[in-house]
């Protein structure tokens, strides 16, 4: 009996050991891993852009008239010299007493012009008559050896030069005519159903859709006004303000996706890169100097035909792009010593620090050159007690 006794005091003190043992063992860190792994690497620079499109076309008044009632909207297709809107001539102004009695006047005296004209023209056609008849007797008595030549010449002279006058006079009188008639139109009432002279038509430059109707309603415009704006939805082009630190990577030529529009990806190629920077405040009250870059749409318009003139849209210009390349995540990486990238590759449940060089990285993942090899589990964020040798273990999703 005292013999079993000692051996359960010797049993609890073995199980009460090995507990102290367990509770004060160091135990595995839990961590994130990620898989490295081997695909298309791409390194890129991202800003917010906005869509356009390449030819927008706006159609205006060629002058100043009443344009009718535009029953297009925006949506509705048109086809190359299609009527968009039809032009009137502009009603006349209404004439106040003072202006109504000045008119009256000018007629009157246009009158009186016409007159006096007219008198003008008949003075003239007598005077003609008598250099006519002049001339007859004086021709008689040059042939009867009474006059000399030199007196028949002048006689000629002055029948030419009379008939000159009835001419002058009479186009005078046409002149004074245009005149009243010019005078009485001035004395016509302003009416708004006067529909005088034949309507101009204006037509679409191209085919394509209408964009906005500026003038909807039927009303009086001077010369320029813009009416409609048409174009062409499938030719699409993006423009983007870019830093012009990195408007130097994106040449003409790069390629570019097109995302976070509310559609598929759009792949796209950098058309122009404008050769004058200007200044732009940020949110943040900084000046920056930035470029525009104009990017074409590249994909067929079935993938992006509900993408729309305005839009705002992510663009994305790859700098960089290499198959078959090592990768993993940027949050998997560190500096280590001077100016050395290490990570913590997950080795038989134990942390081992694995120095790395890269041959770039961009917001997610990086492009491991050396010390990785696909396949291999690397520590995701590690934290701080972490270190070479740590036994860790992988944290359950």
């Amino acid at each position: 009996m005292f013999q079993k006794k000692y051996v359960l005091l010797a049993a609890g003190g073995l199980i009460a050991a090995g507990l102290l043992a367990w509770a004060f063992a160091p135990r595995p860190v839990a961590v994130e891993t990620a898989a490295v792994v081997t695909g298309r690497y791409e390194q890129s620079i991202e800003e917010d852009g906005r869509t356009r499109l390449k030819d927008r076309y706006t159609v205006s008044a060629p002058v100043a008239s009443r344009v009718l009632r535009i029953t297009l909207r925006e949506g509705d297709r048109v086809r190359e010299g299609d009527t968009v809107a039809l032009l009137m001539p502009v009603m006349s102004s209404m004439v106040d007493d003072r202006s109504s009695r000045e008119a009256a006047a000018r007629y009157e005296a246009a009158k009186a012009n016409v007159t006096r004209a007219g008198a003008r023209v008949r003075r003239t056609e007598v005077a003609a008559e008598e250099a006519q008849l002049e001339l007859h007797r004086t021709e008689k008595l040059t042939r009867e050896g009474f006059l000399s030549g030199s007196r028949l010449d002048s006689a000629r002279l002055a029948l030419d030069a009379a008939r000159r006058d009835v001419e002058a006079a009479q186009a005078e009188r046409d002149g004074a005519l245009h005149e009243q008639a010019q005078a009485a139109a001035s004395l016509l009432p302003a009416g708004g159903t006067v529909q005088a002279g034949k309507p101009l038509t204006v037509r679409s430059p191209v085919a394509g859709v209408v964009l906005k109707v500026a003038q909807t309603s039927e009303g009086t415009v001077p010369a320029g006004t813009a009416l409609l704006d048409v174009g062409d939805p499938a030719r699409m082009e993006v423009i983007a303000e870019l830093l012009t630190t990195d408007a130097v990577q994106a040449q003409p030529g790069r390629r570019a996706v097109i995302e976070r529009w509310g559609g598929p990806v759009v792949e796209g190629r950098v058309r122009l890169v404008e050769p004058a920077a200007f200044t732009k405040v940020s949110a943040l009250g900084i000046e920056e100097q930035r470029v525009k870059v104009v990017v074409d749409v590249a994909s067929p318009p079935p993938s992006w035909q509900a993408m729309g003139d305005g839009y705002r849209v992510t663009l994305r210009v790859i700098t960089q792009a290499v198959d078959q390349a090592v990768m993993v995540p940027v949050g998997a990486l560190f500096p280590i010593g001077e100016g050395g990238t290490g990570v913590y590759r997950l080795q038989d449940g134990k942390a081992k620090l694995q120095p790395v060089e890269l041959g770039g990285r961009n917001g997610s993942e990086a492009w491991v050159r050396s010390g990785l090899k696909a396949g291999d589990t690397v520590i995701v964020y590690p934290p701080p007690a972490v270190s070479d040798g740590k036994r860790v273990e992988a944290r359950k999703p």
